[in-house]
């Protein structure tokens, strides 16, 4: 044994010096409750009681009258019997305080194994602290069970820290099974480096090495990858005889995630012949992965080296195998694989039988049902017949499985098929089941037949199969969808009273929302009066859309009414629809009812959102009313909430047109400082260009223009048009016609009034000729406005000063004369 240590020792120093990664789960196991007598098992019993007990007063006379009998022994007892981390954190405290009492090693470890298994990190950092700072004395045995406790909850540090000062401070003298508890700890993280000094200390003290040291450092090394290490460590087990299931389990599972699969097989076989063999689990996850990465002839050799071990595949196993066999389109083998495993003795569930059907052909689905043996069982055959039912509904069959299902049930079709009587060996009602009907009836729905739906629905009864909540909902919904309000409430008539069945909130929702598509707000409401003796809650997007299409409408009052009824009836309705029925009001200048909605959701215990706040804020700004909308805002703040760029925007647009520019710019101010909510956009700076523009503030427009260009943000036509028609009332035309220019090469269209600005500006300048050329390029790209428009006159009287000056007259004659200023400008021609 010697002989190995150094061997191990040498190659240890040479090799084994990188720091990686990795993850192992090492289990506690169970605490051994400590024995106690019938009097301490008594008092143990009445401590669980009171701390277990509701309401729980940590002071309360019982626990006072108690605290003197406690023992180590009955504490350990007692947190052994705590199912709740909380409760047992809890005792642990109450008695850590009680005089005359001190926890020992024992007592924390039970603490331990609670917390660990909740995987309560903080708190077993603190107990840790505890374990060293009480100077709690330690057996080597003690401190191991406390440092995997850490490991468990991947506390490695900590739990390396916590053999250090135990052996600092005396508290305990580890052992061989203490430094193996620690690298089992070790080996659940990345921390290599410690692994390997803490196996240098123990060689250092010439402990021998067993299985229970070198197993973490060979699963430690197999997770990093370090193959070359974790090949030497196996080797040396294996000289040692020191080899299980469990090491075996470590290396081939490594060598397959590593894509190794023929060392993965060569591996099995050595073992084997030392008489190890791989357990039942180790096997299925190779198998499963093996499946996973598309290797299936390896998964099927490992397969049947299992069946030959003595173990029995469960059916999820067979049905991996032959989803992947499915998916890679080697169908022969999965039926032949299924047909095993039905002859096995193992019976297909339904969920592998789905599976099968989607990848086999209906030729293939056939053969199945051909070669069902008489005398099966009825139960077996009727899941075969549904087999095939799914199949024809996923292959878009569906009037196929209406037959098939007619024909099993012995009900003449109008469409005979003797393919399909051939191939239904079994009939009447004994092979149908309600999973039949609802195979196909969820078909019939799918592909939009209702009626036959509702038809196939009503002939249950010949076959004594009983319906379903699903198959109810499924007819109701889709009755309701095809807006068949009466025959949906028939159904849900007969669901009560002739099934039995207690309609779902889903079913009773159906309805409700069948009923608002509608815009029946009286029928909504009844159906709501129905939903509140179920405790069930009408849905909020079925309520929502109603007011919206009452709203759309300019049914606003009623969508109000309806907003109203639904609180009477104790179900406050969400703020979505309470907005868009205050949108509706504002559209319809009611704003007063608008804001009193708005309160009434409050006192309901509805909190306003963002999107409510802007809607009111917007129609104040609108009407003028900004003192009212700054109220609100200032509102919006206190209660928590963060305006949005909507929100500034509403308010600076409510300041500028009150003519309060330098509260507008206050605004803008705001959103810079809050980035987070999104910045100006070309809304803000747009609106406050046109602003300074009315308020006589040209310069700091253009300012404004050359920031919004700065942060990145593209200015729009109404942006132009804003620039163009404020700098032309400013009297700097010139300037105006530049951004009218670079507005027209952005390929922007500006409307009438824009030009009507600018060459009355023009004109007031004297500018007559470039008054001209704006006006071209007016009818350039649009045609003169007709009588009726506004602009009109405005217009007119440009060009009677154009035609009454010698530089342009003749210009503005031929204009005329060519038809571009309309017949209705003669007189000016005159």
């Amino acid at each position: 044994m010697r002989r190995y240590i150094h061997i191990f020792r040498l190659w240890f120093y040479e090799e084994c010096s990188d720091a990686l990664r990795l993850r192992r789960f090492i289990c506690t196991g169970d605490q051994v409750s400590p024995s106690v007598s019938s009097d301490s098992e008594q008092l143990v019993s009445n401590i669980v009681s009171i701390f277990t007990k509701k309401p729980f007063h940590r002071d309360s006379p019982e626990l006072r009258n108690l605290a003197p009998a406690l023992t180590t022994k009955v504490v350990e007892s007692v947190l052994n019997r705590f199912k709740s981390w909380k409760i047992a954190h809890e005792f642990f405290d109450w008695a850590s305080s009680q005089s005359g009492y001190m926890h020992n090693c024992y007592t924390i470890n039970a603490l331990a194994a609670v917390l660990s298994g909740a995987r309560r990190n903080a708190e077993m950092k603190t107990l840790s602290s505890y374990l060293v700072n009480s100077r709690c004395p330690m057996t080597p045995g003690a401190l191991g069970f406390f440092i995997r406790c850490l490991g468990n909850v991947g506390m490695v540090e900590e739990a390396d820290a916590v053999l250090n000062q135990a052996k600092d401070l005396g508290l305990c003298i580890p052992n061989k099974y203490t430094y193996n508890c620690l690298l089992q700890a070790i080996s659940r993280s990345d921390k290599v480096e410690i692994l390997e000094m803490r196996l240098k200390e123990m060689t250092d003290f010439g402990w021998e090495l067993d299985k229970f040291t070198l197993t973490p450092v060979l699963q430690m090394y197999c997770n990093l990858g370090r193959m070359k290490c974790a090949m030497r460590v196996f080797e040396i087990m294996g000289d040692q005889d020191w080899l299980d299931v469990h090491s075996l389990s470590i290396m081939v599972l490594r060598l397959s995630k590593l894509c190794l699969t023929d060392e993965v097989f060569e591996l099995i076989q050595k073992m084997e012949s030392r008489n190890i063999r791989l357990n039942e689990q180790t096997f299925c996850i190779l198998i499963h992965g093996f499946v996973k990465e598309s290797k299936l002839d390896a998964a099927l050799e490992l397969f049947d080296k299992m069946k030959r071990s003595g173990f029995t595949p469960e059916i999820s196993l067979y049905d991996t195998i032959i989803e992947g066999l499915c998916k890679k389109g080697q169908l022969k083998r999965a039926l032949d694989l299924y047909l095993e495993m039905r002859e096995s003795g193992i019976s297909p569930d339904s969920k592998l039988l789905i599976k099968l059907s989607d990848f086999f052909s209906e030729e293939q689905m056939i053969q199945l049902l051909e070669e069902l043996p008489e005398g099966m069982d009825t139960k077996m055959v009727t899941l075969y017949y549904n087999l095939l039912l799914t199949f024809y509904i996923k292959a878009g069959l569906t009037d196929k499985a209406h037959i098939m299902l007619r024909g099993i049930m012995g009900s003449d079709s109008n469409s005979h098929d003797t393919a399909m009587d051939s191939l239904i060996k079994f009939k009447g009602a004994d092979f149908v089941s309600t999973a039949s009907f609802n195979i196909v009836i969820s078909g019939l729905i799918q592909k939009g037949e209702v009626d036959s739906a509702v038809g196939l629905f009503l002939d249950m009864g010949q076959v004594h199969c009983r319906p379903t909540v699903e198959i109810y909902n499924n007819l109701i919904e889709a009755l309701c969808n095809s807006n068949k309000l009466d025959v949906a409430k028939d159904l849900l008539r007969e669901m009560e009273a002739t099934s039995g069945l207690s309609p779902t909130q889903f079913t009773h929702n159906c309805i409700f929302g069948c009923l608002c598509r509608r815009e029946d707000t009286i029928g909504a409401i009844d159906m709501v009066k129905v939903m509140r003796v179920y405790a069930h809650e009408p849905w909020i997007k079925h309520s929502s859309d109603l007011v919206k299409r009452l709203c759309n409408k300019g049914r606003v009052t009623e969508a109000c009414s309806f907003l109203a009824d639904l609180v009477e009836e104790g179900f406050v309705p969400d703020i979505v629809a309470y907005s868009t029925a205050m949108r509706g009001l504002i559209q319809t200048h009611k704003i007063d009812q608008a804001m009193e909605l708005f309160r009434d959701l409050q006192a309901q215990g509805c909190r306003p959102d963002v999107v409510a706040y802007n809607i009111l804020i917007s129609g104040l700004c609108k009407a003028k009313r900004v003192s009212e909308a700054d109220k609100l805002f200032e509102e919006m703040l206190e209660g928590g909430l963060f305006p949005s760029v909507v929100t500034y925007n509403s308010m600076i647009d409510g300041w500028c047109q009150i003519g309060d520019v330098d509260r507008a710019l206050l605004c803008l101010s705001k959103i810079s400082r809050k980035a987070q909510e999104g910045g100006p956009d070309v809304i803000t700076y747009t609106t406050l260009i046109d602003g300074l523009c009315i308020a006589g503030r040209p310069d700091e427009a253009l300012t404004m223009w050359d920031e919004m260009k700065r942060q990145g943000c593209v200015p729009h036509s109404i942006t132009f048009m804003a620039m163009i028609k404020g700098l032309s009332k400013s009297g700097r035309p010139e300037e105006a016609r530049s951004y009218l220019k670079e507005m027209l090469r952005e390929g922007m269209k500006p409307q009438i009034y824009v030009y009507v600005a600018l060459l009355e500006a023009l004109i007031s300048e004297q500018k007559l000729e470039e008054t001209f050329q704006v006006l071209r390029e007016m009818l350039e790209i649009g045609s003169f406005p007709e009588l009726k428009d506004k602009w009109h006159v405005a217009l007119r009287d440009v060009l009677a000063k154009l035609v009454q000056d010698e530089r342009t007259s003749s210009s503005i004659r031929a204009l005329v004369a060519e038809g571009h200023l309309g017949p209705h400008l003669s007189d000016t021609d005159r």
